[in-house]
């Protein structure tokens, strides 16, 4: 599975992401680094097939309102030091891959995974 990574989570979630077997691009990879606009974000996501990983609310927006980015994984952990959000990725990666497969919205809070329908 693909993944982008947006500005506001940290570049150490796409490493642990890339070690768990995902292919991931995290934005401080592109050429504008943290300073990508989220209409690039969902462009690269189109064209390179990449689940948009973010805890930026606009993005859900988008996603309801216009299908845009077509898969989305949303992180609603709010205040979260890295090495809990890395580890709360990692103790939930099958169940977040497998939500994936099965539709285009998914939330992960420090306390439950939600596939939208």
């Amino acid at each position: 599975m693909k993944f982008i990574v947006d500005a506001q989570l940290p570049r150490r979630l796409a490493h642990q992401m890339r070690a768990l077997g995902a292919d991931v691009v995290h934005t401080l990879d592109l050429p504008a680094r943290n300073l990508t606009a989220d209409g690039e974000i969902r462009r690269i996501a189109a064209a390179e097939q990449r689940v948009v990983v973010t805890k930026d609310r606009d993005f859900v927006d988008s996603f309801l309102m216009h299908g845009e980015p077509a898969k989305l994984l949303f992180i609603t952990t709010g205040n979260i030091s890295n090495d809990q959000l890395v580890q709360l990725v990692q103790s939930n990666w099958q169940g977040l891959v497998q939500m994936l497969n099965q539709g285009d919205y998914v939330e992960l809070s420090r306390t439950s995974l939600v596939l939208h329908m």
